[in-house]
């Protein structure tokens, strides 16, 4: 007996009518395949600080906050970690609407800049026993400024992708930017695994753990480089057209028309963006943690089994991202948001018999159901908004839901635990999460094989 298909279950919801341009403009795959690649490679570089950061933090604790206690110091380096998550919807409130102003590409090679800036110079950070108290205030000082860029980076490379990429394989190449995610969040956490494991710990302590961080520069000379070949997308370079035939030099679009005009799709761009990122943190961020710190697994096998998991999201991502470009980004949604809600508690039950098997199979099942969301997000989300605002409205929504509810995951679920006693807690947190996604795909528009809102189609 066939079953019924996804679009039938979901109701299509009507797209606002947006005047577009009626002339198609025909893409260039070599142009295309350099706008993924430097799109990818700043995520990546994200990623990769993001990793290094989070599997080095007990070392940086003792550089940089040598309390004499192991909780005080963890607690403090991760604090400057989450100060860079307070600065992302004033990055995005920045950036976003200069993006739909001045350009994406430009945009785009400032925060590469800036991100390789604030990695790179914490690298060079006298240690707390050279400086005293400006260590940790220069370490907090280059987090902001990570955090601020950061603001701008994945909301105009997906706009990026997303304007350049042909409409019907437009979830094929988005796909592709979180693929640079997992390749620099594995880099990051896979470096410092290795020079955990092959460096004695007072070199880790005095040299080793600035590698990771220096690392950065030449990463981003690379990006830089790459991002400044590229064009203008098309989409924007019509919008420009348009103005300036208005006799403006530059589209000029109000904050408040960014919020206020595009109240409805960033409530949708909210909703999504937080199942996205609740399961995305809860997975690959607070699960290595959890394993150790409740379960009391062991560290390094710990570490190893998501990384191991992040490696087999990297396989599937590019073919679940052409998937949403046959069946749509609302069904692969949503067959992320019911796996959550059916499958949270017997994969977190898996996890917790403890046996390298069991956690392995949890642990995959958890990240083949991500991989709905990572794969069709990069498409599904530009999709919501015009041109005319896409980069601003779309930082504005997407920074928002990550400082409130994605980059909260891993403390929130650790006081929720702490709190109640119950283990099953980060199942039932990402069990809501996963219901507010799912009334977000509800009302979503389909955006498969359609040319953006406001844009000419591409083909």
């Amino acid at each position: 007996m066939p079953l019924p298909s996804a679009t039938a279950v979901i109701p299509a919801v009507p797209r606002p009518r947006t005047p577009a341009p009626p002339e198609a403009y025909v893409t260039d795959p070599v142009l295309v395949k350099r706008a993924v690649k430097a799109a990818a490679l700043g995520n990546a570089m994200e990623w990769f600080d993001f990793g290094v950061y989070s599997y080095i933090a007990v070392t940086l604790g003792k550089v940089f906050f040598p309390s004499g206690n192991p909780t005080a110091q963890l607690l403090s380096t991760f604090g400057a970690f989450a100060a860079a998550f307070l600065v992302r919807p004033l990055g995005g409130m920045v950036f976003g609407p200069l993006g739909d102003r001045v350009g994406r590409q430009k945009v785009l090679a400032l925060t590469m800049i800036m991100m390789a800036a604030g990695t790179f110079a914490i690298g060079l950070i006298p240690s707390y026993a050279t400086i005293g108290v400006g260590a940790p205030l220069l370490l907090l000082a280059a987090r902001l400024v990570q955090g601020f860029s950061t603001g701008g980076e994945y909301a105009g490379a997906s706009t990026f992708i997303a304007e350049y990429a042909p409409d019907k394989k437009r979830g094929f190449f988005g796909s592709w930017l979180e693929f640079g995610t997992l390749a620099g969040y594995i880099g990051g956490a896979g470096l410092v695994t290795l020079m955990t494991a092959f460096l004695p710990t007072e070199d880790l302590l005095s040299w080793g753990w600035r590698v990771p961080f220096l690392i950065a520069g030449p990463m981003g000379i690379i990006g830089l480089y790459l991002r400044m070949r590229l064009e203008e997308t098309p989409a924007f370079a019509a919008e420009l057209a348009k103005a300036s035939k208005k006799e403006a030099d530059r589209p000029k679009v109000r904050l408040r028309e960014m919020v206020a005009g595009q109240w409805r799709a960033l409530l949708l761009c909210v909703g999504l963006v937080l199942v996205f990122n609740v399961t995305d943190y809860m997975l690959l961020s607070y699960m290595p943690s959890y394993l150790t710190s409740e379960l009391k697994y062991d560290e390094t096998h710990g570490l190893l089994v998501v990384l191991g998991v992040m490696a087999l999201m990297m396989i599937v991502q590019p073919f679940a991202g052409a998937l949403t470009d046959r069946i749509g980004r609302r069904p692969v949604i949503a067959a992320g948001c019911v796996g959550f809600l059916a499958l949270s508690v017997p994969a977190l039950l898996l996890i917790r018999q403890g046996s390298l098997l069991a956690v392995a199979l949890g642990m995959g099942a958890l990240g083949l159901l991500l991989v709905c969301f990572t794969s069709a997000m990069p498409a599904a989300l530009p999709a919501l908004f015009p041109t005319k605002v896409r980069y601003g409205s779309l930082s504005i929504g997407f920074n928002v839901s990550v400082s409130l509810f994605g980059g909260t995951t891993p403390l929130v679920t650790t006081a929720l635990i702490g709190a109640t006693g119950n283990m099953m807690m980060p199942a039932y947190y990402m069990m809501a999460a996963a219901v507010v996604g799912g009334v977000a795909v509800w009302f979503m528009t389909e955006s498969a094989g359609r040319p953006l809102p406001g844009s000419a189609p591409a083909v």
